[in-house]
């Protein structure tokens, strides 16, 4: 029998099976095989940016995925990403700083709706160069709100346009929705009792210009790897653009 420090088999002696085991339990991740290497990343729960979230939220961690983002950008033996979502939403900052690191590869990536894809999970969910969204799968688009103690002055107000229209300008830049249209739904006062915004559909987002295309796990993967051979790719999306390039 062998023993390590910390009671931890080192990498190198374990098998690629644990590895790949290993990394879905940490992150959420795993790199596929079938003759094309493909990472697949998960967006599920609530994203979570500056603050800790109670221990008994699902939550994806923001500082976890940028590194995981880079590593995939820069590592040659990686083909392409394919983002699975099913998220509530979340921190805004952090939602939007992963959507722009997406949407800044150049490596093929095509993100997949399923369950939901709410509120900031809407510009991750634009920022793959093609996405897809399942049929039973919905996408709540609503202004930008905050919890807690805050100043009720007009810079405030303020702030909270500004922000608003951040997200409003990436998710426009990347998808086919107009900037007016986006604004609409999400100011909807008859749809949501609690709430003023607009709950999509699978279909009734693809419809909206939204999301690319409406389709299943293999109709994503056949997309990826098309767009991996070259044989084709994002067709008549607005070219790609950050919210930096834009303001």
């Amino acid at each position: 029998m062998n023993y390590w420090k910390n009671g931890e088999e080192p990498e190198e002696e374990r098998g690629e099976d644990q590895l790949q085991y290993q990394r879905i339990a940490d992150a959420g991740s795993v790199i596929t095989g079938g003759g094309k290497a493909i990472h697949c990343l998960t967006v599920i729960g609530q994203i979570e940016g500056h603050n800790v979230l109670p221990s008994q939220n699902k939550t994806t961690k923001y500082e976890h995925v940028i590194p995981q983002l880079v590593a995939i950008e820069e590592e040659p033996g990686i083909d392409g990403l394919l983002m699975i979502l099913n998220t509530v939403g979340g921190d805004v900052e952090a939602g939007l700083a992963l959507a722009e690191l997406v949407a800044g590869m150049k490596k093929p990536t095509v993100s997949l709706v399923l369950g939901g894809g709410h509120s900031i999970g809407v510009p991750l969910a634009v920022a793959a160069k093609h996405s897809f969204i399942v049929p039973s799968a919905t996408m709540t688009i609503h202004p930008v709100r905050m919890s807690g103690l805050m100043l009720g002055v007009p810079q405030t107000m303020d702030y909270f346009q500004r922000m608003q229209e951040r997200i409003t300008r990436f998710v426009t830049a990347n998808s086919h929705i107009s900037a007016e249209r986006f604004y609409e739904l999400a100011m909807n006062t008859q749809e949501l009792v609690m709430d003023v915004g607009t709950v999509l559909d699978g279909a009734d987002a693809v419809e909206e210009g939204l999301i690319d295309s409406l389709g299943t796990l293999s109709d994503a993967l056949a997309c990826l790897y098309r767009m991996i051979d070259g044989t084709g790719g994002k067709k008549g999306k607005k070219k790609k653009a950050s919210s930096a390039e834009k303001a």
